[in-house]
């Protein structure tokens, strides 16, 4: 097959490009990134919540076309097998799968109210009312996960897709300076010292633009 093509938006603001870029990259698979527009209306409407439906990312691999972040973690699953992005035993792949679903499919009030944003830092934030259950669901799961498999990661010692799905939050949580205890803050350590996360903050950095939207004074 032809090398793949990842289709991504802002590498500050947005969540979902992360995560099908750090797929892309524990994969394996040869990608080239193509980045959209910040102009772009689909651009806009992914980052600011606006659509559920936005196909950014989105991955080009000869002929075939993925988008979904999930369809994208899938696909490459099947197809490159061998990269070990879920769990080899059954049960902790049945659990990887769920908690990866979770947060795909829920946790919309934090994302509403902790907008990701690297280049971000408030130190006094207060969590809305209605984002707060999502913030304590996410810390169980993570507790139920590195109880159970030990850390670093949260199916062990290696990275799987569960850890791509909740490396934004991780994010989050620093940008808001959410309260976590030692286990979770040691969690989020391993994602920020991850090479594959460095590189993307790097690049980030050195983002030129600036949706006014996401940069409110809290």
């Amino acid at each position: 097959m032809a090398p793949a093509t990842l289709t991504i938006s802002s590498k500050n603001y947005s969540s979902w490009s992360l995560r099908g870029w750090l797929l892309c990259q524990m994969s394996g698979i040869d990608f080239a990134e193509q980045t959209i527009d910040p102009d772009d209306a689909d651009n806009r409407q992914e980052l600011l919540l606006l659509s559920p439906s936005v196909r950014v990312p989105r991955l080009q691999h000869g002929a075939i076309e993925v988008w979904d972040t999930l369809a994208i973690a899938e696909y490459l699953n099947e197809t490159f097998p061998d990269a070990g992005l879920y769990p080899a035993d059954p049960a902790r792949r049945a659990l990887c799968r769920a908690v990866s679903g979770e947060m795909h499919s829920g946790f919309y009030n934090l994302r509403s109210a902790l907008p990701m944003n690297l280049r971000a830092r408030h130190i006094r934030f207060k969590i809305f009312s209605g984002a707060r259950p999502d913030v304590e669901r996410v810390k169980q799961i993570w507790h139920e996960c590195l109880d159970a498999h030990g850390g670093p990661f949260l199916f062990g010692a290696t990275p799987t897709v569960a850890d791509a799905m909740y490396a934004p939050v991780c994010t989050r949580f620093r940008t808001y300076s959410v309260e976590l205890d030692e286990t979770l803050e040691a969690y989020v350590k391993t994602i920020f010292d991850w090479p594959l996360l460095q590189k993307w903050i790097a690049d980030a950095q050195d983002e030129p633009e600036e949706i006014v939207e996401l940069e409110v004074e809290f």
